[in-house]
């Protein structure tokens, strides 16, 4: 989920609450809040706190909410999923720590005494990209062994990364693609779904094409992928989430703000933008 701000930044909690409510209508089967897409970076402790209890009230339980809590130091990610776990979500995720370039060791250590820190199920989140260290699939394969590290949201862009992990992991620990573009590919080798953007604003087109798949209707999932390609690609011509906090602004559901270094998209990109889903 995109966070929204109002006019002064601060945060805008009827306008998530409303997002809540179109995401729950537009076939989102869970909410990630504080993540990247959340613009975590930007958002203190208690600004993540606020929209984990919002969500949470606002779902009544029509779907589970995963609260984003990783940051790139162990000791404040303890911190965060222990103040999360308190708000009543149902997951916790947590990213890649990033800058600090931890060896695979660090990283194993750095995750697991996340998941010590909480009842909860925890969703790894690999996005090297960001993080410019990458969480190698062997990795993953020890830590799914811990008891309540359920899941992996993988951002590598590595298929065969992919495949070694649903390959060597328990049948219960479920893999996601965490781009858009790679949902049916990764659902194909067995992947679990998608945590999505593009779903804030083609989510019942992203929900019909994961249920074909999951029907057998392969042939129609892989014409709506297709189908859908452009308009995932240009959720991500500005620095996510800029281009779809602007769609959003354009259906009436929040104001177009980010925090610094973050802006909204310019004017020729938000033309694009408007005119490519406009089409749907």
């Amino acid at each position: 989920m995109v966070t929204p701000f109002q006019k002064n930044e601060s945060l805008d909690l009827e306008a998530f609450k409303s997002l809540v409510d179109h995401l729950c209508a537009t076939g989102s089967e869970g909410l990630v809040v504080g993540g990247t897409t959340g613009e975590a970076p930007v958002l203190t402790l208690e600004e993540k706190t606020a929209i984990a209890e919002a969500a949470v009230e606002r779902t009544g339980g029509r779907v589970p909410v995963f609260a984003g809590a990783g940051t790139n130091a162990t000791a404040s990610s303890v911190q965060a999923v222990k103040q999360l776990t308190s708000t009543g979500v149902d997951g916790i995720m947590a990213v890649v720590p990033y800058y600090n370039k931890p060896n695979q060791r660090g990283l194993y250590q750095h995750f697991k005494k996340m998941a010590e820190a909480t009842h909860l199920p925890l969703m790894i989140y690999n996005i090297p990209g960001r993080t410019s260290v990458n969480l190698a699939p062997e990795t993953v394969v020890e830590l799914a062994k811990v008891e309540n590290i359920t899941s992996v949201k993988e951002a590598s862009g590595d298929l065969e990364q992919c495949a070694y992990i649903i390959e060597n992991t328990p049948d219960d620990f479920h893999l996601y693609a965490g781009d858009d573009s790679a949902t049916l590919p990764v659902m194909a080798i067995g992947g679990f779904g998608v945590v999505s953007v593009a779903a804030h604003v083609i989510g019942t087109e992203m929900h019909e094409m994961v249920h074909a798949f999951a029907r057998g209707e392969v042939a129609k999932a892989a014409a709506l992928h297709r189908e859908l390609l452009d308009r995932m690609k240009m959720c991500f011509s500005a620095p996510n989430p800029a281009p779809v906090k602007a769609l959003l602004h354009e259906e009436g559901l929040l104001e177009n703000v980010l925090r610094l270094p973050l802006l909204p998209v310019d004017e020729k990109v938000n033309s694009a933008l408007v005119q490519s889903f406009s089409r749907k």
